[in-house]
């Protein structure tokens, strides 16, 4: 006897009453959730179970194109955000607490290498136009009702989308480092001798361009992308 399992998948009876594993007579032990996950992504696609609960066909490929672009949009965006204000705040608490401990000794340090709090809050301000901005890249979409799937070009929006948060965010935690790091070595340098302020706030605006890179490159991977939106 045959049975039709939740997917619509034909299956022999034995293979419902047997274990995980396919053995009939394993002791009625029920199926892992993992076959409901495969069985799901089996049903859209076609790909349907063995008599085990184990997929017949389940590779990569199957698994990309089911899951949804908004999923990579989204999480392009939350990196994007995460990531730039880390290294803003990381930045910041380097060059902070150098600045406050030099300020002790040398109080007229204080003001003007303020510049390197303000340049390493420049990635978190990256961070936070980028991600509205590829906010605004992202729209409705559903699958096809023929193939089951998103539209391709849906698909390669999320892709880009995801790209584009991940490659400012981490350009703006590297470049807030970065900043933080140069700004500390800035303040206590200044202290000692005045003279190097200028020629180490070259090195410091050099770091923080590692930022604004990133986010030229970012906008280019999303340019003429847009996710459900025609």
């Amino acid at each position: 006897m045959e049975v039709v399992d939740h997917v619509g998948t034909t299956m022999p009876e034995h293979a419902m009453e047997g274990s995980w594993d396919g053995a009939p007579g394993g002791g009625g032990v029920s199926p892992s959730p993992l076959v409901g996950v495969v069985g799901g992504l089996g049903a859209s696609s076609g790909v349907g179970l063995g008599p085990g609960g184990v997929a017949s066909k389940l590779s990569y490929d199957l698994i990309m194109r089911n899951l949804s672009p908004h999923l990579f949009a989204y999480m392009g965006i939350a990196l994007c955000l995460a990531l730039s204000v880390t290294g803003a705040a990381w930045g910041i608490f380097i060059t902070g607490s150098s600045l406050l401990g030099g300020g002790v000794r040398a109080p007229r340090i204080a003001s003007k290498n303020l510049v390197s709090v303000i340049f390493a809050e420049a990635s978190a301000i990256y961070g936070v136009i980028v991600s509205i901005f590829l906010a605004f890249q992202v729209g409705a979409t559903h699958r096809d009702a023929t193939t089951g799937l998103y539209p391709a070009e849906d698909m390669v929006a999320g892709y880009a989308i995801f790209s584009a948060g991940l490659t400012v965010g981490l350009g703006n935690l590297v470049g807030g480092i970065c900043v933080g790091t140069v700004g500390s070595a800035c303040a206590l340098a200044d202290a000692q001798n005045p003279a190097l302020f200028v020629k180490i706030l070259m090195v410091l605006i050099f770091g923080s361009a590692i930022g604004l890179f990133a986010v030229i490159v970012g906008i280019l991977f999303v340019s003429g992308k847009k996710l459900g939106v025609r």
